[in-house]
């Protein structure tokens, strides 16, 4: 494997010719800092009034103080110029080079819009601001269509603090370009805001009215829910008096197949080789609320090795299907067959048979339905609302910011990025609004979770939205990740408020990558503390899990099936909240193979055996006399331990008790944040990068996987050495009494009976003591051999012997 390697690293444009799309350079720049930096940003504001923050103190983020301008309506419009029809009316409101548009109306002479614009008061440019009603059907006019204008001096526009109530609009002559008055009257309210008005949630964004169509409703802040996931089961017992079409076959291979959706299950062959087969064999699908899926059972005949023969099928509805909270023997039912023939003028028509089959369907609500890795689960409850506990906190999250984005498309022949952000807890979602063309976004948006369970994971996404200037049209375009965060509840003290500017990383396939930084403010408010307390003693899961545990296989499907739901109900939302955006936040794919994974894990493993290793060594040091001093102090206090043997366990707990308080002093001061080093993603090499970003199966040519191949039977060659070792040692203290060596278990016997004797007339203390003695003696009375019970052990068989 050393030499393949030194031949490609030799060898480059062989390697480039077998990745032509790949930059070797994969490696982070040196510079770059990927550290978790602790920030001081001035929080606070009035209260939020919309939506599900509704009376949520606006505390986590950032005061931005905003101009917002109602149109509300208009009234007394002039006729068009030939007298006889209505205009085409709309209002324009106007900021300097800032303009938004209102919806026109056809004909009408009082029309009434009710929108609601705004812009960031930092980003106005111009002293006055300008509300003009026009007319549709003039704009081709010398005067641009103009009926009359409203102009307001910003400087005058009066401030409104929540939560004072809103400003109440009022009614304003209109007037010409020159100054004059003209017939007409509008209803505005113009006045000075935060982001904690209750107006800015549907406001249209000035700086943003570039954007047309269906990208609107694309850059506002939005609130989703997942869907409600159920476990269903189906205990497919038997069938009876099935119709072969061979009735000379004397022994059929029946199988049942239910497909619900685009997820399709078979029981195994029936054993009872009849036209009566019984399974008893339990499949298990997830389903979503509300239950609009049939479930469709076919039982076949597997006549040839690619032949199978349709003996009947059925139909069954979900909303009938009983729901349990437990393990108890929901009702079974049977359920007639039906299958399709051709008549004689040859329309296809469904005709009943006297086939039918048992069945047992339940929703197992005792289940929490896993959509996420259990590493990452930000919910661990049942999927029945009867067994939830109350809430044992509140989590608040503010989104502030972002710095430095990387661009992540082009437009006009220059790189920018329109982020938004989206994070998830339970079964909420948050998406922020999208800020256009903007590598250091300011989003200062507060959002509030009710908390469950303090051992879950928030996860939050930053994302570039493709999807606001038509790109979207034929459902090609795709957002673009630039990186999330993960925080545990767990690592955060209560009633804290914890603001950190928090590296964006993803791994791309030229390597890690810094795509910017995201500033969070979060605060876990717990409302009891012994009801936080009292959840670290129970199960993870709902109990069910544990009393009728699911096989591994049934785990990775079904989560496999429920990441595929909630993506698809998600992406049918308006707006959407796209596939590639949920598969990405629920980790879709993250067990696949990575050799960088497999690094990551052995340095995890490594670390935790330190400690160990350490005590080890220092216990060496002890029994060779490194240190004299502490050597003769070990045996001190080994020999009060031995008098004294009640001491034994008292003084470990002491010991461990002021070791945890000593570490109070180095505690973590900051939340976990993704780590390059401990992910190995800082070195890792252009060929395991490619392996891992390959399709599934692989579309790269032979050669490059040959490579990987012979890799993986270097990897695999050293894992199975380990594992044969380990399976040696196992053997061979199970061989030491079953007689494979009779000497050897002859010796062990014998050792064992003078071992009783000696150690029945032997106190305790006395034994121990030359136990301890002859272990720490000094190097003088040692032997550099292997010692006798060692050679006696590693010359005892194991089953190597009869492997192949």
């Amino acid at each position: 494997m050393s030499n393949q390697k030194k031949n490609q690293n030799q060898n480059p444009s062989k390697n480039q010719n077998q990745y032509p799309n790949q930059n070797h350079n994969s490696y982070p720049l040196e510079n770059e800092d990927f550290n978790l930096k602790e920030t001081k940003p001035t929080l606070g504001g009035g209260r939020v009034t919309a939506n599900d923050r509704l009376g949520t103190a606006f505390d986590l983020v950032e005061q931005m103080h905003y101009l917002y301008v109602r149109v509300v309506k208009a009234k007394d419009i002039p006729l068009k110029k030939d007298g006889n029809s209505n205009p085409h009316p709309f209002v324009e409101v106007q900021l300097g080079n800032l303009k938004g548009l209102t919806f026109h109306f056809g004909h009408k002479s009082s029309p009434e819009w009710s929108q609601v614009f705004v812009v960031l008061k930092d980003r106005i440019q111009s002293r006055v601001l300008e509300v003009c009603l026009k007319d549709k059907s003039r704009m081709g006019d010398s005067d641009d269509g103009l009926i009359g204008k409203v102009n307001f001096e910003i400087n005058e526009v009066p401030k409104r603090v929540p939560p004072d109530s809103p400003l109440a609009p009022q009614w304003y002559w209109l007037e010409n370009r020159k100054g004059e008055k003209v017939k007409g009257e509008l209803m505005l309210a113009v006045w000075i805001g935060t982001q904690a008005d209750e107006a800015f949630q549907d406001a249209l964004h000035l700086d943003a009215t570039e954007v047309n169509g269906d990208g609107v409703a694309n850059i506002k802040s939005k609130v989703y829910l997942s869907p409600r996931l159920w476990y269903l089961r189906v205990n497919m017992i038997e069938a009876q008096e099935l119709q072969i079409g061979n009735k000379n076959r004397l022994q059929p291979e029946i199988y049942a197949k239910i497909t619900l959706g685009n997820v399709v299950l078979r029981t195994k062959n029936s054993l009872s080789k009849n036209v009566c087969p019984s399974w008893n064999e339990d499949l298990m699908f997830v389903v979503a609320e509300p239950f609009e899926d049939q479930l469709v059972l076919s039982v076949e005949d597997k006549v040839a090795p690619n032949k199978d023969e349709l003996l009947g099928k059925c139909v069954i509805p979900l909303q009938d299907v009983e729901k349990r909270v437990d393990f108890s023997t929901p009702i079974s039912k049977w359920y007639g067959l039906e299958k399709e023939v051709v008549s004689e003028g040859g329309n296809n028509k469904v005709s009943k048979l006297n086939s039918k089959v048992h069945l047992r369907l339940s929703f197992d609500g005792g289940y929490h339905v896993l959509d996420e890795l259990t590493h990452y689960s930000s919910d661990l409850k049942a999927t029945s609302k009867e067994l939830w506990k109350p809430s044992i906190g509140v989590l608040e999250l503010g989104i502030l910011n972002a710095q430095g984005l990387s661009p992540m498309k082009n437009r006009d022949g220059r790189g920018i990025t329109d982020p938004y952000c989206v994070a998830k807890y339970g079964q909420k979602w948050i998406r922020t609004r999208t800020i256009i063309n903007s590598f250091n976004p300011y989003w200062n948006e507060q959002y509030t979770w009710e908390v469950f369970d303090p051992c879950t994971v928030i996860t939050i996404g930053v994302f570039d939205n493709c999807h606001l200037q038509g790109e979207d049209k034929n459902d090609k375009a795709k957002d673009s990740k630039i990186g999330k965060v993960r925080i545990r509840l767990s690592t955060l003290e209560t009633n804290r408020v914890y603001t950190h500017s928090y590296p964006l990383i993803v791994l791309t396939p030229a390597g890690v990558k810094k795509m910017g930084e995201i500033q969070l403010a979060v605060r876990f408010s717990c409302s009891s503390l012994f009801n936080m307390l009292a959840m670290y003693s129970q199960p993870l899961l709902p109990t069910l899990h544990y009393l009728h545990p699911l096989t591994y296989y049934q785990i990775d499907n079904l989560r496999h099936q429920a990441t595929q739901i909630v993506a698809t109900r998600l992406s049918r939302a308006e707006p959407p909240l796209r596939r590639e955006l949920v598969e990405y936040m629920l980790d879709v794919g993250s067990n696949t193979w990575s050799i960088r994974r497999c690094k990551a894990n052995y340095v995890r493993i490594a670390g935790i055996l330190t400690g160990l290793i350490a005590i080890c060594k220092w216990f060496n040091g002890i029994c060779t006399w490194k240190n004299p001093f502490a050597t003769v102090l070990v045996h001190i206090i080994f020999f009060l331990f031995v008098c004294f043997p009640r001491l034994i366990l008292s003084s470990m707990f002491v010991v461990v008790f002021l070791i945890g308080t000593w570490n109070y002093r180095m505690r973590p001061r900051k939340p976990p944040h993704m780590d390059i080093k401990l992910s190995q993603a800082e070195r890792v090499p252009w060929d395991e990068l490619d392996e891992e970003f390959d399709t599934f199966p692989t579309s790269r040519n032979n050669d490059a996987v040959r490579m990987r191949y012979d890799r993986l039977r270097s990897i695999g060659s050293r894992m199975q050495a380990v594992a044969g070792d380990l399976a040696n040692q196992g053997e061979r203290f199970y061989n030491l009494l079953t007689w494979r060596d009779p000497r050897a278990t002859a010796l062990f016997l014998i050792f064992c009976l003078v071992a009783s004797v000696v150690l029945y007339v032997t106190p305790f203390t006395v034994l121990v003591s030359l136990m301890g003695f002859y272990t720490m003696r000094h190097p003088k009375f040692r032997e550099k051999l292997p010692s006798v019970p060692l050679s006696f052990f590693r010359r005892l068989p194991a089953k190597t012997d009869s492997l192949l």
